[in-house]
């Protein structure tokens, strides 16, 4: 069973905070897998009268999660974890963690859903590309 857990963020948040909350749920031992969605901060600008020129947003920046440092594109909304449980039990133990823990670093408010929101196995199209 590998449910995911949605989590939405009702603001977009900065590098600081994307940090703390990756830290904060890589802590947790069932969580298989964590990717992150939200608004792109491109190296160069990709449109207007600046167009090409460096884009120095603070917010694209390294940041540490765990023991590695990562090059942080975005403007983080969404947070989307594969958990790896066993059964109900164990899901909705994990559910209550990570809102325990959304709620600690995310002052401003959350949306939490579980469901299955990314591809775990090959659809027809995929089929159809590989031809």
């Amino acid at each position: 069973m590998l449910p995911e857990i949605r989590i939405t963020t009702k603001r977009l948040l900065g590098a600081e905070s994307t940090e703390k909350v990756l830290n904060a749920l890589s802590a947790l031992d069932n969580i298989r897998q964590i990717t992150i969605k939200g608004e792109n901060l491109p190296a160069k600008i990709n449109s207007g009268p600046n167009k090409g020129l460096d884009n120095n947003h603070p917010e694209r920046r390294m940041i540490r999660f765990g023991d590695k440092d990562i090059l942080l594109t975005k403007l983080v909304g969404d947070f989307f974890l594969e958990l790896e449980v066993e059964n109900e039990d164990m899901l909705s133990a994990s559910v209550e963690e990570i809102d325990r823990i959304c709620k600690e670093v995310i002052p401003f408010g959350f949306t939490m859903d579980v469901g299955r929101y990314s591809k775990y196995r090959p659809t027809l199209s995929d089929y159809k590309l590989r031809c």
